[in-house]
């Protein structure tokens, strides 16, 4: 009798091992940590068009999860795309070199069919809370894929700037789930600081990973013009990101003042610890203020909104 239940779990423990390397497989091809990060940023849009425009959540709690879910399909067919693209560098770097793709774990035709079917699925959520939001996730999803992935990231060191685009969509198409009036100063606020983001922190990976980038042929700027050239224009991208905490100023004061104190604080440890630390020191610091700033904004933007809207 015991042999019998020991067989039955050992044959329940391997129908259960391929089901779990499955989601594995799957959750690493579509990278769903840059999804969950991504959303973050996308309800910000959301919660702030509600309180904007005076909506209760409730009125638009279709278009809420419509959006979540479009959202969550497009950037992870963003990443598929680019792991299917990407394999033969990705095989090179030790930061990507087990992604199923590089080894092999995920076909890449499955990998090609994961992805579209992904695209249409999401663009068609979208679509449903709202054409505007398909349109910013096309565009993020194009952007990524084409104008970073297969053209910019292997021919020049501004491929961190034009993969700022599709990184700065996903609070606009929050938005654009809410209304249609993505002029508005809270919205500019939101894709400017999402763009503006993006250059110290992925600056940061760059000189953390040199040597990789730099075995794959990758004209990140560290590797290019070196690692002084890369302080400065850190440096030069946080003034930027401090100043454009002030385009909050017609929404809230209070969002104002905690995006400048987190930028500021951001900028000047970069000079501190610039003169205290070696360059990888320096670039694990940035790279970890990189983290908090945009959790502890956007996690601001979010409780703020709904909260005022709660007390209208």
């Amino acid at each position: 009798m015991k042999s019998e239940n020991i067989e039955r779990t050992v044959q329940q423990g391997s129908l259960a091992a391929p089901k779990q390397a499955l989601r594995k497989v799957l959750a690493e091809t579509i990278k769903t940590g840059i999804i969950k990060s991504n959303l973050i940023v996308m309800f910000a849009g959301i919660a702030l068009a509600l309180y904007i425009h005076n909506i209760a959540f409730s009125d638009k709690i279709g278009a809420i999860v419509l959006a979540t879910l479009g959202s969550g399909l497009v950037i992870g067919a963003a990443g598929t795309f680019n792991n299917l693209y990407d394999r033969d560098i990705d095989k090179i770097m030790d930061r990507t070199k087990n992604r199923p793709t590089a080894t092999g774990r995920m076909q890449l035709k499955n990998a090609l069919i994961l992805g579209i079917v992904m695209t249409l699925a999401g663009l068609g959520f979208l679509y449903a809370a709202s054409p505007l939001a398909a349109i910013f996730g096309f565009t993020g999803l194009f952007f990524y894929v084409v104008p970073y992935t297969m053209w910019s990231k292997r021919r020049t060191i501004y491929n961190t700037e034009i993969g700022s685009i599709s990184g700065a969509v996903p609070p606009l198409i929050g938005w654009a789930a809410i209304s249609n009036d993505f002029f508005h100063p809270a919205a500019l606020g939101l894709f400017v600081i999402m763009v503006l983001w993006q250059m110290p922190h992925f600056y940061a990976i760059a000189i953390r990973r040199h040597d990789e980038y730099k075995a794959a042929d990758i004209p990140m700027l560290p590797v290019i013009k070196g690692n002084r050239r890369t302080y400065i224009q850190t440096n030069v991208y946080l003034v930027l990101l401090t100043l454009s905490s002030f385009l909050f100023l017609p929404v809230s004061s209070f969002i104002v003042g905690v995006s400048f104190v987190l930028s500021a604080a951001w900028l000047a440890a970069s000079f501190i610890c610039y003169r205290r630390m070696d360059s990888k020191k320096w670039a694990t610091t940035m790279f970890i203020f990189s983290l908090n700033h945009m959790t502890i904004l956007f996690t601001v933007v979010i409780g703020y909104s709904l909260i005022a809207l709660f007390f209208n």
